[in-house]
């Protein structure tokens, strides 16, 4: 695939290993820096990023200057934001296919549903099963 047509749709398991470092942050990073590709943000990637996000200041495990340093991250990067609904009836068919989590199967749904008309598009993820639903879909982002 062209790299120069490369749309990326971030799961919320991507979105924070760039937030944060973890084993999966050099390989997030690299996807990050490629030119001219474009960066997918749904608004349920945000607002699972923001709750960890929360979670991690309650519970002490952030202090207040990392929050924010956080919350101004993913707010200021270059992301395209998306607030669109997946096809329900990929939605159905993917959850009899692939064991997911609501929100996994929501991610895989909105990803297909938008690659009809991005056939560029793929899903960048971290999640194990959510990797194996995109593969088995053929929307999946390669290392």
């Amino acid at each position: 695939m062209d790299e120069a047509n490369l749309v990326v749709y971030w799961d919320t398991s991507a979105v924070l290993s760039l937030l944060f470092d973890d084993i999966h942050t050099k390989n997030a990073q690299g996807w990050w820096k490629r030119r001219r590709t474009v960066h997918l943000l749904s608004s349920l990637a945000f607002v699972e990023a923001v709750a960890v996000i929360g979670r991690l200041e309650r519970t002490g495990s952030l202090d207040a200057p990392l929050t924010e340093t956080a919350y101004a991250n993913l707010a200021a990067w270059g992301w395209r934001k998306t607030s669109m609904l997946p096809d329900s009836e990929l939605a159905g068919t993917y959850a009899r296919r692939w064991p997911l989590r609501g929100a996994d199967l929501w991610h895989l749904a909105c990803a297909c549903t938008l690659r009809r008309q991005l056939p560029e598009l793929r899903l960048l993820t971290f999640d194990n099963r959510l990797h194996e639903a995109a593969v088995g879909e053929e929307v999946a982002a390669m290392s």
